[in-house]
């Protein structure tokens, strides 16, 4: 089996397994995303040595890095960053980058359908009119009433568009 097919397995069952915890338990757990982290890197090292594993941990910080931002404003869940993270060392950073902009396209497009089948469409609104207000006058920070864990919307188990941006990547890149 090539490296190439292994990574995608690996990205493949990682994004499975994510979408099962996330959607029973809605937690991307730590003994899933630091684990798969560590052996994409050891599976890129025993492939490519020393330039395989700057590779790899070159992935795994920019899949950290790109949603990032999210998770500070309190957007999405740190289990998502790392499970991109994770991604990001098994696929490497050109293809992680794909993989979270096709991740973000489904969010959007899963979040419209929760929006619309939940008929929150005017409450959703509402709160980005808020959003954008408090961040031009406070900045770009955290507004408490609509974070992950306070906001009293329909919630979208991320990993969910996470694993359709894995599957695009694979297919369109």
């Amino acid at each position: 089996m090539s490296l190439v097919t292994t990574q995608w397995i690996g990205a493949f069952v990682l994004a499975a397994i994510a979408c099962w915890c996330d959607v029973t338990t809605r937690r991307i757990p730590n003994w899933l995303t630091f684990p798969a982290a560590f052996l994409g890197v050891v599976m890129a090292t025993l492939a490519h040595g020393g330039q395989g594993a700057m590779a790899s941990a070159l992935g795994l910080l920019v899949g950290l890095l790109l949603f990032f931002p999210l998770f500070a404003l309190r957007g999405l869940g740190a289990g998502d960053v790392k499970l991109l993270g994770a991604l990001g060392a098994w696929l490497g950073a050109s293809i992680v980058f794909a993989v979270a902009f096709y991740t973000s396209l489904a969010g959007g497009v899963l979040a419209i359908v929760l929006m619309v089948k939940h008929r929150y469409g005017r409450q959703a609104m509402r709160n980005l009119w808020l959003l954008f207000t408090h961040w031009r006058v406070s900045g770009l920070r955290p507004l408490d009433a609509l974070t992950i864990e306070s906001t009293a919307g329909p919630k979208l188990p991320y990993a969910l568009p996470t694993a359709v941006g894995v599957v695009l990547a694979f297919w369109l890149w």
